[in-house]
């Protein structure tokens, strides 16, 4: 049976073609005014797309872990409910989950905040109080974590069996076995989809352009709609996800790699 070809050894022309296909747009965009300016536009929302997905992904992955080790649970209770959460969310579209979060489970928060803090005397907090930017985080936060709990949950079953029960023959209690046995052998099975899935929450980001969060999206439909240039205007937006995108794939390429070689016999 041949064997399948060392892809980590192949020369990446299509890393070529994509740099001289993205440095001839560049060059483009930066010899034109219409093109410099929505340009310096769209890169105020960098910032705002990289926090949000930062962020998000951040409590998507705490979260998404305490979800997966309440599913390899020994209570039933405990594993159905981690089952029920984590199929109801993964049946909700994301975009459905934002507008869900931001116009009804904020305001639902809000009223019960206010009710179980009246009889302390504090002022009442207002639903506009809470910044659609953290709606959106919140939102992203719950619809990513169903999705990275089974990530999680493979991750940790992919150890053998026979590893945890030399850590408790060595005398090691749950903790100590997660963090010195199980976790980092699961780590090298868990970060090729974690990878993925964190690069396109940078894409699934975009969403929150229709909460209003100045992101580079809702920054190039304000653009496009002030200057009718759709065609100048949405070339930028797509260049800079690709930028994004591409730059972390290739980070997360290599650091497979480094943790395949540092692994290997």
């Amino acid at each position: 049976m041949p064997q399948p070809p060392d892809t980590d050894r192949e020369f990446p022309w299509w890393l070529v073609l994509l740099a001289g296909l993205g440095a001839a747009m560049l060059a483009v965009f930066l010899s034109d005014t219409v093109y410099t300016q929505v340009l310096r536009t769209l890169m105020k929302g960098v910032g705002v797309t990289l926090f949000v997905t930062a962020v998000a992904f951040a409590m998507a992955s705490s979260l998404g872990l305490l979800l997966a080790l309440a599913a390899t649970s020994r209570l039933l209770a405990v594993r159905q409910a981690a089952r029920f959460y984590v199929e109801v969310i993964r049946g909700v579209p994301i975009i459905v989950l934002l507008l869900y979060v931001a116009f009804v489970l904020a305001p639902m928060l809000v009223a019960a905040w206010n009710w179980a803090t009246a009889p302390l005397g504090l002022a009442p907090l207002l639903t506009r109080d809470v910044s659609l930017l953290w709606r959106a985080i919140i939102a992203l936060t719950i619809a990513y974590s169903a999705f990275l709990s089974e990530v999680f949950r493979a991750g940790l079953q992919s150890v053998e069996r026979g590893q945890i029960e030399a850590a408790e023959a060595l005398g090691l209690g749950r903790w100590l076995r997660f963090r010195l046995v199980v976790m980092p052998q699961a780590f090298r099975t868990i970060l090729p989809p974690l990878g993925n899935d964190f690069v396109a929450m940078v894409k699934d980001s975009s969403l929150v352009s229709v909460l209003g969060v100045t992101d580079i999206t809702q920054l190039g439909k304000v653009s496009a709609a002030a200057n009718f240039r759709y065609l100048e205007t949405y070339n930028v937006v797509a260049l800079i996800y690709l930028a994004m995108t591409v730059t972390l794939s290739l980070m997360l390429r290599r650091l497979e790699a480094h943790l395949r070689r540092r692994g290997a016999p």
